[in-house]
């Protein structure tokens, strides 16, 4: 990006050495097909220009680059004292315009920046409006969870990829996440939270999962009627330590897989018998008992009910002397 900028302009073909960060895999055989780096790729694409990477263990068909690797060693580097990156790149300039860019060259006879001037600045094609910006590729293995990391945050993908080695293609302000050449799912790069998930990536049974406030498993309890939002919260309020968000969500995800009228019925009956674990209203319904009636309570007598005939309370009964129980018939 800082050669197309230095020069004005973007060259037709770029020939580079076989450096992972250019060519993944190389061409060792007039058969083989070099692999190149997908960053390298979307570099290449942004400029719309070739890439033609060197012929492997062959140094003399790029002769012209290592002769002037070595021109720079020896006339600019060795003569100085470099003390620093950013003053160095200050005297790298004035050695190219003064220096390098007006000796005349071994091969051709003549100045290279008359040269460039003259001859080869009109054939590069202009730089893009744009600015580039840089495209990061990384290979990724999919989680139990449904999510992939990149850059110490995770991000979900559809859950029937479970286990599979994704691509993940970043920019500064989003990740997009590729089987193959087909994107499944596109994120944006930062966030409030380490995680990034989009509900419809995960199994139906555990999308709700991630709902962690109490209110919200209230809410869904209230839907199925005031019986079963009674009971959820007394499930809430049966442990003052233990938190029952865990119970609370495996009871209703039970009652969700049956009748409405039953899971009132076995909330009513767990309510009754005061059973709040999820266990237990599994087995209400499992072993059909919210079609029992409940036990009926008998009510206590009142002050004004008839008392029976022969009826003797306790302080009666004791007062009696044990010999009147003795005596003969």
């Amino acid at each position: 990006v800082a050669a197309f900028e230095a020069l004005g302009g973007v060259p037709e073909f770029v020939v580079p050495d076989n450096l992972k960060a250019a060519v993944i895999r190389a061409a060792f055989k007039q058969s083989d097909v070099p692999s190149l780096n997908r960053s390298y790729r979307e570099l290449a694409g942004f400029y719309g220009l070739k890439i033609d990477p060197a012929p492997a263990r062959q140094p003399q068909k790029k002769g012209k680059v290592e002769s002037a690797v070595n021109y720079i060693k020896c006339n600019f580097v060795a003569p100085r004292t470099l003390t620093d990156i950013d003053s160095s790149n200050v005297e790298l300039t004035k050695w190219v315009d003064l220096t390098a860019g007006r000796r005349d060259h071994g091969t051709t006879g003549k100045k290279p920046l008359l040269v460039f001037e003259a001859e080869e600045r009109h054939t590069l094609k202009a730089l893009p409006t744009k600015p580039y910006v840089l495209i990061v590729w990384k290979k990724a293995k999919v989680q139990r969870d449904s999510h992939v990391l990149f850059d110490r945050r995770v991000y979900s993908v559809p859950w029937r990829l479970l286990g599979q080695r994704l691509w993940v293609r970043a920019t500064p302000s989003s990740v997009e996440i590729y089987a193959d050449d087909t994107r499944v799912a596109t994120h944006p790069r930062r966030g409030d939270s380490r995680r990034a998930t989009i509900d419809s990536h995960l199994p139906t049974h555990r999308a709700e999962l991630r709902q962690r406030d109490p209110e919200y498993w209230k809410q869904r309890a209230d839907a199925m009627g005031p019986v079963v939002g009674a009971y959820i919260r007394e499930v809430f309020d049966s442990d003052l330590v233990l938190s029952q968000l865990r119970a609370v969500q495996r009871i209703i995800a039970t009652l969700d897989a049956y009748p409405n009228e039953r899971a009132v019925a076995a909330c009513r009956r767990a309510r009754y018998f005061g059973l709040f674990r999820a266990g237990g209203i599994d087995r209400i319904l499992k072993d059909h008992l919210d079609q029992d009636p409940l036990p009926t309570l008998v009510a206590p007598a009142s002050a004004n009910q008839a008392t029976a005939r022969f009826a003797r309370t306790a302080a009666e009964l004791m007062a009696i002397p044990v010999e009147a129980y003795n005596e003969p018939c």
